[in-house]
């Protein structure tokens, strides 16, 4: 018997099976590449030019010079040197102003704040270790140093006081080691940048010491402040003013925090509410800090890059003033961009190693489609249609 299908049952059933490879298929096309989430579009920010026309709030932190939106009776900002400088909430992360926000410049060792942030939580500070000769090479010449010594037992608490308080590359290089490497740990560094939504900072010496390549920006230096706060080790080791790191001999001798405005030394004040992060200094990145501070049960974190003028000490009282600055345009501004706008959101897709069968979904994506459910799918579909094309045909005389 031949079985007839009128036109217009098939037109029906190819129109059918086409829906049908729609609603299967759609939701398995590849999600696109990851990258910088886009910010929420905000109706009162100014629209830039370029290509961050359609995300307003993160692109006006691109635009070069000084970038703040005052509202009636905001306070004037501070004439300041600084080739870059970042003013932001540490809550909310709402940056308040900027100048040359996302301008990659060497950090010197403010980048220890992401060195911290990567491998603290793998060294816990109970850990005891003893110190191996080749732990110690290949620190740079003119390296600030807190007195690590070869052959001497120490715990990790102890090592990283030495890096919080004297900036030490020696106990730097003792702990990447402990942590896989001096190139294990950039790398890790350099991961952990990226997920921060910090796109502007290459990690070639996770001390921080100058070299070519190395750079990170106002903004990257921020975020990276503001995350360290998050985290209570970090938190407590940088708001540390002084202790006691073991000697050579078995005694020990008395270490302070190199952020002046912490510690009021050298003729600098101490900032009322400081609460850290970090100082640094090199030749090629001038004097850098990333600093924060508390004030009526708000927290404001400020970052200042290579003062131009007043000397060693401007970097300190360039940053005084943002601060005093920030918490008095409290209500009086309006945001410029945000320390989270960069952040990559999570996204479906493949795992590198095999995932568990149960694996959870992100909730904020949506539940996803795997390859199995795609074919079985179009394979129920598919034959459900079949049938209902042969049922029709069988319902009609046969033949012509």
């Amino acid at each position: 018997m031949i079985i007839g299908i009128s036109s217009r049952i098939a037109a029906a059933s190819a129109c059918v099976m086409c829906a049908a490879g729609v609603l299967v298929l759609g939701p398995a096309t590849p999600s696109p590449a990851p990258g910088p989430a886009p910010a929420p579009a905000r109706a009162d920010a100014e629209a830039p030019d370029g290509p961050w026309a359609t995300a307003p709030w993160p692109g006006l932190l691109y635009r070069s010079g000084t970038q703040v939106r005052p509202r009636r009776a905001a306070p004037e900002l501070p004439d300041l040197s600084a080739q870059s400088w970042l003013v932001a909430d540490a809550r909310s992360g709402d940056v308040l102003a900027a100048s040359n926000a996302h301008l990659p410049l060497p950090p010197a060792s403010t980048l220890k704040i992401l060195f911290a942030l990567t491998v603290l939580p793998s060294l816990p500070g109970g850990i005891r270790h003893r110190v191996a000769d080749e732990e110690l090479t290949g620190i740079g010449p003119g390296s600030s140093l807190v007195g690590v010594a070869e052959g001497r037992t120490y715990e990790v608490t102890d090592l990283w006081r030495g890096v919080f308080l004297s900036s030490g590359n020696d106990a730097v290089r003792v702990l990447a080691a402990l942590n896989g490497g001096w190139h294990t740990t950039a790398a890790r560094m350099q991961a952990k940048a990226r997920s921060l939504g910090a796109l502007d900072t290459y990690v070639l010496s996770p001390d921080g010491y100058d070299t070519d390549g190395q750079v990170s920006s106002a903004y990257d230096l921020s975020v990276f402040g503001r995350a360290g706060l998050r985290n209570p080790d970090f938190a407590r080791y940088c708001a540390t003013v002084e202790a006691w790191f073991p000697g050579r001999d078995g005694g020990t001798f008395p270490i302070v925090n190199t952020n002046r405005l912490l510690t009021g030394a050298n003729g600098v004040a101490p900032y009322p509410g400081l609460i850290g992060v970090k100082n640094g200094y090199t030749t090629e990145a001038g004097h850098t800090l990333v600093a924060a501070a508390r004030r009526d049960g708000r927290t404001l974190v400020v970052t200042v890059m290579n003062p131009r003028a007043g000397g060693g000490l401007a970097v300190y009282e360039e940053a005084r003033a943002l601060l005093d600055w920030g918490f008095e345009a409290r209500g009086h501004v309006d945001p410029v961009g945000s320390l989270d706008a960069l952040r990559a959101r999570p996204r479906p897709g493949p795992d590198p190693v095999p995932a568990p069968a149960a694996a959870s979904v992100d909730d904020d994506e949506g539940p996803g489609w795997s390859e199995a459910a795609v074919i079985t799918g179009g394979s129920v579909v598919g034959g459900t249609v079949v049938a209902l094309v042969l049922w029709v045909s069988r319902r009609r005389p046969s033949g012509r």
